[in-house]
């Protein structure tokens, strides 16, 4: 199956963990709110990209049995997969911010869909989710 790269809306507790990216010109949506995700490396799965780069993200470990909620979409450039997985928010404790973007916040999800710095595309992923039977 081939697909570009992965994302995770990933709640802890009601909270959504977001990542402030890099102020860069050259990267899309410099500055903005973004969720943990990014390329496909090698052969790995849509799921395995989402689980590693969560990890070398913000430090959580999780597998495929947390991810609860999944859904390619189709792009120009090719598909990308979006995930979602519920935490408890006691896992907070163990998140470690990497070497990408500017830092993490936990953002109530009606926040993240109302702030003018979340990104667009995940704005309607997410609002895709919500309504789905998955978050009922």
């Amino acid at each position: 199956m081939s697909f570009i790269g992965a994302k995770l809306a990933l709640f802890l507790g009601e909270q959504l963990l977001v990542i402030l990216r890099d102020d860069k010109p050259e990267i899309p949506y410099p500055g903005h709110w973004d969720f943990p995700g990014g390329g496909r490396e090698a052969d790995e799965s849509p799921e395995a990209c989402a689980l590693r780069e969560t990890q070398e993200e913000v430090g959580l470990i999780l597998c495929e049995g947390d991810l609860i909620y999944r859904r390619r979409y189709l792009r120009p450039d090719g598909a990308r997969w979006f995930f979602v997985a519920h935490l408890p928010i006691t896992r907070e404790a163990e998140i470690v911010f990497g070497d990408e973007g500017q830092g993490w916040q936990l953002m109530a999800p009606e926040d993240y869909l109302a702030h003018p710095l979340g990104i667009p595309n995940f704005k309607d992923r997410l609002r895709d989710y919500l309504a789905s039977d998955e978050a009922a």
